[in-house]
């Protein structure tokens, strides 16, 4: 039951079934903020923040999850420094989505989280959030940001591929 694993967001697209929900993950080393998209993948939001404990019940609960939502393809968010390369961080964010994969059919697609979570912070911070809230949410709504973008990608793909 292995899953695919993409940098590709055609292949991905691809790999994708119809009318199924998205889910996006940000990946710490402490948490997993989780957000997931509405059918037509047109708007993500954020959901819930998930505990790191060990590999094999960090992906329970994402399969639970998954199951639960019908959900059609995992995004998750790959940490590149600012110059583009890839450092350690990248490479734990990699290996956990290969683990992921082989115990799940679901595609998963790496998306450039660069400045997603000072996003999200600047939007709570605008929202008036209290330093204690903030610190309960930023990680589910910069999985919601990281999961926006790959669906604002995928909307303009399908718009290109219609002209």
């Amino acid at each position: 039951m292995s899953g695919t694993v993409h940098d590709d967001v055609v292949a991905f697209s691809a790999a994708l079934p119809p009318s199924a929900a998205l889910i996006g993950l940000d990946l710490g080393t402490r948490t997993i903020g989780v957000a997931v998209s509405d059918t037509m993948r047109q708007i993500a939001s954020p959901l819930k923040t998930i505990k790191r404990k060990k590999f094999t019940q960090d992906a329970a609960e994402l399969e639970a999850l998954i199951a639960g939502r019908r959900i059609g393809g995992i995004v998750l968010g790959l940490p590149r420094n600012m110059d583009g390369s890839e450092g350690p961080r990248c490479q734990a964010t990699r290996a956990f989505a290969r683990n992921l994969a082989a115990r799940s059919a679901v595609p998963i697609m790496f998306w450039d989280e660069r400045l997603s979570t000072v996003a999200a912070e600047r939007a709570l911070l605008e929202a008036d959030t209290s330093r204690k809230r903030r610190a309960e949410v930023i990680d589910h709504v910069a999985a919601g940001y990281i999961l926006q973008g790959l669906l604002d990608r995928l909307a303009y793909l399908d718009r290109t591929a219609h002209e």
